[in-house]
């Protein structure tokens, strides 16, 4: 969040702009897809957002800014290195991204916008977090934690196949820390009529702090209600978010008119007697006593408080786009069972048991990989059909500096008997690297 009291308006920090266009329940089951729902159908709850991936994505931030410094600021080489972790993991994931760039302070700054395809381009959802961090550290809570469950609803979204009826745009902004920059000058440059196309803006700032409150922005009904009766679900009390008002990225869309809300789980704030015993966590104490300093790092996290936060947002964003998700017809057999993959060591596998199908496998067997890792540029990875033929489905590549794979592979699979155990088979070829496989899926 940023350090100023309110949004500054000076359209004379916004400079020079550009786009950049690039085009978990135990193991194994079988699910029957469903045929595509009709539009009347109704929408299918949110998925839940895994804590694990989250923090994963926390952990890349915080390695960053170790990498860079000690910080992912404005105008660092770390902020630039987390914009290009982020917009790597959602090019792989199938959305349309674009670099935004800005100068401000002598630095050149970016914004990253994704896209995911469909939805009605003329009501535009649209979720986001600030990156950057301050320069005394790695910013993890203020804000890689929002700019992580943001990042990973987004891959949610891909991995689901979401079809909403609105169009779903996500961004991560640069600068806000020095007066919403990054923001400010993504609206500013907005056509009146692209303005008018965005039904729905929502920010995440800060939803991991390690004393934390349960904040919701009261700024439009609709969307306050659809936070407020998600944490009503859990049972959990909510309190109107006064902390942050005009401190975040959510500020310059209100002022142009845009139906705004988010979720904040407090800063510098002390958390009174009334909070701590609605909450929890210690009275007299800041919700964040990291906020803006060195010692925010993966250490300054409430992991329920991170949890529920995330979850929140996906929800809301399902609900909020109202769309439906189409399975992939055919029957999925999944593996959700945790697999360690060693250093530089020897393959693992897992396996699914395909059993009661005729004939052989389809021409275009689909096979659903998701696996955890610091460097995928090591790893090999095959499908094993049951008579022992192996499919190579990514040859290790030094170059490949990302991390994680999560995608869907389609093989020919048609000359192999379709029952029988399947494996999915991945070994890490170099050293100083963990992982795991988080599931394996085949659809027939």
């Amino acid at each position: 969040m940023s350090l100023l009291p309110s949004p500054r308006t000076s359209s004379a920090l916004l400079l020079a702009a550009g786009l950049v266009v690039t085009a978990f329940a135990p193991a194994v089951q079988a699910v029957p897809a469903l045929p595509d729902a009709p539009a009347a159908t109704p929408t299918l709850a949110a998925p839940d957002i895994s804590l694990t991936h989250v923090k994963a994505h926390l952990a890349r931030f915080s390695k960053i800014a170790a990498d860079n410094g000690g910080s992912r600021a404005h105008g660092r080489s770390g902020y630039k290195a987390s914009v290009d972790y982020v917009k790597a993991e959602l090019d792989a994931a199938g959305f349309t991204t674009a670099l935004q760039q800005f100068t401000y302070d002598g630095a050149t700054g970016y914004n990253l916008i994704a896209d995911w395809p469909g939805g009605d381009s003329g009501q535009v959802l649209f979720a986001g977090a600030h990156l950057d961090s301050v320069t005394e550290g790695a910013g993890i809570n203020d804000n890689g934690s929002g700019s992580a469950a943001v990042l990973e609803t987004a891959l949610a979204v891909s991995r689901a196949q979401y079809k909403p009826a609105k169009h779903l745009r996500f961004a991560w902004w640069g600068a806000e820390e020095l007066g919403l920059i990054g923001s400010k000058h993504y609206v500013d440059k907005l056509a009146s009529t692209e303005r008018s196309k965005i039904s729905g803006y929502l920010n995440f700032d800060m939803i991991g702090s390690p004393n934390p409150g349960y904040f919701v922005y009261d700024d439009d009904p609709t969307i306050e209600k659809t936070f407020k009766d998600y944490f009503a679900g859990l049972g959990v009390p909510t309190e109107i978010e006064t902390e942050g008002d005009g401190r975040s990225d959510h500020a310059p869309f209100k002022k142009a008119g845009i139906p705004v809300g988010g979720l904040f789980t407090g800063a510098g704030s002390k958390k009174t007697a009334a909070q701590a015993q609605k909450w929890g966590g210690t009275s007299g104490q800041s919700f964040d006593r990291c906020y803006h300093s060195s010692c925010d790092t993966t250490a300054n996290i409430d992991e329920t408080a991170l949890d529920r936060n995330s979850d929140a947002a996906a929800h809301a964003i399902w609900t909020l786009s109202a769309g439906t998700t189409a399975p992939p017809a055919g029957t999925t057999y999944e593996n959700t069972a945790d697999v360690s993959i060693p250093d530089n060591g020897a393959a693992v596998t897992s396996a699914v048991d395909v059993s009661g199908r005729t004939g052989n496998a389809p021409a275009a067997l689909k096979v659903g990989v998701d696996i955890v890792h610091t460097y995928r540029g090591d790893l090999t990875v095959d499908l094993v059909a049951p008579d022992g033929t192996a499919y190579r489905l990514k040859n290790a590549a030094g170059t490949d500096s990302a991390d994680d794979i999560r995608t869907t592979y389609t093989v020919d699979a048609s000359g192999e008997t379709a029952n029988g155990t399947w494996k999915l088979r991945v070994q890490d070829t170099a050293a100083q690297d963990t992982g795991r496989i988080d599931s394996f899926r085949l659809t027939f």
